[in-house]
């Protein structure tokens, strides 16, 4: 409904912070996360099966994959602060619907946040990140 112009974009930040991810690891305790124009994205997935689709895009076991399941709001409030750098969320990113929670006002920690306007509901939709 997003996509299509029709969705609430404080909605689904809200149905995100109580939902439950998939965070996949890299090694043996580091969050997996990509880098993209100076800003850090913790890689998150909605689904077992999400995840699959994008532990397959990088040709690796599928088999005992690694991962967390945590609360959508955990990350938000304690994980991208933890980075150390401005970074959000990217939900999702080799699937069909990706979807990114930016570093702004309304979505992270005001402390965190990087200057500029609040965005309504600041989802952002559509896209790839290279990881």
């Amino acid at each position: 409904m997003l996509r299509a112009g029709a969705g609430d974009p404080a909605v689904l930040l809200a149905q995100f912070r109580l939902s439950a991810v998939l965070v996949p690891l890299w090694g043996a305790e580091a969050v997996w996360t990509a880098d993209e124009r100076g800003l850090r994205w913790i890689l998150a997935f909605s689904s077992e099966e999400e995840l699959a689709v994008f532990v397959r895009s990088k040709d690796l076991p599928l088999a005992g994959f690694p991962y967390l399941t945590v609360l959508g709001s955990r990350l938000l409030d304690v994980a991208v602060p933890g980075l150390g750098v401005p970074g959000g969320i990217a939900l999702d990113v080799a699937g069909g619907e990706p979807m990114l929670l930016p570093p702004v006002r309304g979505i992270v920690p005001d402390e965190v946040a990087l200057d500029g306007p609040v965005l309504t509901g600041g989802v952002g939709v559509g896209g790839r990140l290279r990881g």
